[in-house]
């Protein structure tokens, strides 16, 4: 929580790197997913260790820390991330914040965000707007897509269709299989 938020990124790289490491996989065979709270997770990875990760899959994700406390129920969870408008606050949660590190010029792993246009929760733009900062300012081509689903009449997850859900595995899993080189 709060200023000690970085250790969580560090140890998901960690555990990456062990994998590579141990030759369990590779960076060209990883594929990392998470949603909501896993999805700053997924954006955190993504910005600060690209090199790491083939493939993300983010979901309902919180993004842009600096001002993720002003959307939705958020403010909710300011006792957790803090807020930017906090001085004391604002230099640990820039230094991670996902939408705030995106190079220009870089090459990410294939991304797909997944988020729902009904989210009372996360608000929908974290990954809009990341999306569309990547997908102009990457150096990925059409081998490592950025894409953006947005589920219709849909919230954060819980209480979704057994068809809507469904739908997002089949597209997860066909966009991870794709990446990975996986065939039938």
């Amino acid at each position: 929580m709060l200023d000690k938020k970085q250790n969580v990124f560090d140890d998901f790289a960690a555990a990456a790197e062990y994998l590579i490491a141990q030759k369990y996989t590779d960076k060209d065979h990883l594929a990392i997913q998470g949603g909501s709270n896993g999805g700053l997770l997924m954006g955190a990875a993504l910005t600060q260790r690209p090199d790491l990760f083939r493939a993300v899959v983010c979901q309902v994700p919180l993004l842009d820390m600096l001002r993720y406390q002003k959307f939705q129920i958020a403010k909710l969870w300011i006792p957790e991330y803090g807020s930017a408008e906090n001085r004391q606050q604002f230099d640990f949660i820039y230094a991670y914040s996902p939408y705030q590190h995106v190079k220009p010029g870089t090459l990410y792993p294939a991304i797909l965000f997944m988020t729902a246009d009904s989210d009372t929760r996360v608000d929908p733009m974290h990954a809009k707007k990341m999306a569309a900062l990547l997908q102009a300012q990457a150096a990925n081509g059409p081998d490592r897509p950025v894409l953006l689903r947005v589920d219709t009449k849909a919230g954060h997850g819980v209480g979704k269709p057994v068809g809507k859900l469904l739908e997002d595995n089949v597209d997860m899993w066909s966009f991870v299989f794709s990446q990975l080189g996986v065939r039938n």
